[in-house]
């Protein structure tokens, strides 16, 4: 691909992209910016469609919003939930270990760092990224595999 050819793809993908509905953790985020609702609803949307994590989002947030709340929340009710969402037992079980991290740890406070992101299990660079980037606001790019292969192609 020609440098040139750049700016033709962009007029495209902007036009796309405005038919399209906002992704689940835009809403969160014009909702509250609060970096665990972010990284929740993160760790709910990975390898699942945007309406069913909304909608898990929607049920297990009145439930729990904190990670104290999470905490305490017994595993059978977050996977009630949470379901649907693609390996909904895995994630009860790694939204209720990251809540007790983040109590023993880190004060009941989500880190702003991705290094300290990625310590928690189940918590990727993309998430970690997203959470940075989403709920504290600092610079970064968030890059799933599909922007990196089509990064790739475009050279």
């Amino acid at each position: 691909m020609q440098a040139a050819d750049i700016h033709g793809v962009m007029r495209v993908v902007r036009g796309e992209v405005r038919r399209w509905r906002e992704p689940v953790l835009g809403v969160v985020a014009r909702e509250s910016r609060d970096p665990f609702r972010i990284l929740i609803a993160c760790i709910l949307s990975l390898r699942t469609k945007d309406q069913t994590t909304a909608e898990a989002a929607t049920r297990l947030f009145p439930l729990a919003d904190t990670p104290a709340a999470m905490a305490r929340l017994p595993l059978r009710r977050i996977e009630r939930a949470i379901y649907p969402v693609g390996f909904y037992r895995t994630k009860a079980k790694q939204l209720r270990e990251i809540s007790r991290r983040l109590l023993e740890v880190y004060g009941g406070k989500v880190p702003d760092s991705i290094d300290e992101l990625l310590t928690l299990h189940g918590v990727g660079r993309k998430t970690a990224n997203l959470v940075v980037t989403v709920g504290y606001r600092k610079p970064g790019i968030c890059v799933d595999i599909h922007v990196h292969r089509i990064s790739n192609r475009w050279g």
